[in-house]
């Protein structure tokens, strides 16, 4: 079941990192995790890194279908409760704007990252850490939360994008993408067979994208 996080206003204290307090599924992990797994099933992928895995929910749950992940993520809250409540998996804490440690280097088969590449100052520095994770061949699978012409203008005359885009929170989302925007950023950093699905409701009003592309081998 998706638990929703603390409102804006508990969570903006100035703290120190994005702070978790549920075990469960994010509510955007119901509709992302269907495309994230038909991909890694059809790459063939057997080790995952979940960069920016959060409370580990989403590592766990790619887990139990058979894959081998590791999860990392900044946040020292959320990496304690990965470790607690899914003792099974592998977690690490990493600032995902620094290098990964060496023994990452070409070690997986697929790297996922699901809504976190919208909370990067550097949006850059996620994709190079996957890139230095994968092995040549290796898929990466980025999620965030869609923004397109139609949708932005529902949410406008609704007067919604307080609610969308959540100004108060503390490390929250600051990056905007597009589909073009978002697949022009992976093929600067070199990915190729990039691919683009939408999530969550329909489309032109989805509430997220799926774009997927392959390192050269």
């Amino acid at each position: 079941m998706s638990e929703r996080t603390l409102t804006d206003s508990v969570l903006s204290h100035a703290s120190s990192e994005y702070e978790w307090t549920t075990a469960g599924h994010a509510e955007a992990h119901r509709y992302l995790l269907p495309p994230v797994l038909e991909l890694l099933r059809r790459h063939g992928a057997q080790r995952v890194l979940d960069l920016g895995c959060g409370n580990g929910s989403m590592s766990a749950a790619i887990g139990q279908h058979g894959f081998t992940v590791t999860g990392m993520d900044h946040s020292a809250s959320g990496v304690a409760a990965a470790r607690r409540n899914f003792p099974a998996f592998r977690f690490e804490q990493q600032d995902l704007a620094e290098p990964l440690p060496d023994e990452h280097a070409q070690a997986y088969d697929a790297v996922v990252s699901t809504e976190v590449i919208e909370h990067m100052l550097l949006p850059r520095r996620l994709v190079d850490n996957a890139l230095q994770a994968l092995r040549p061949g290796g898929l990466l699978i980025l999620s965030t939360p869609f923004h397109g012409y139609f949708k932005n203008l529902v949410i406008a005359l609704t007067n919604g994008f307080d609610a969308h885009w959540h100004p108060l929170r503390d490390f929250g989302h600051i990056k905007f993408f597009s589909t073009a925007t978002l697949n022009l950023l992976l093929t600067e950093c070199g990915l190729t067979r990039l691919e683009t699905r939408m999530a969550g409701r329909f489309y032109p009003l989805s509430k997220s994208m799926v774009v997927s592309g392959v390192k050269a081998g």
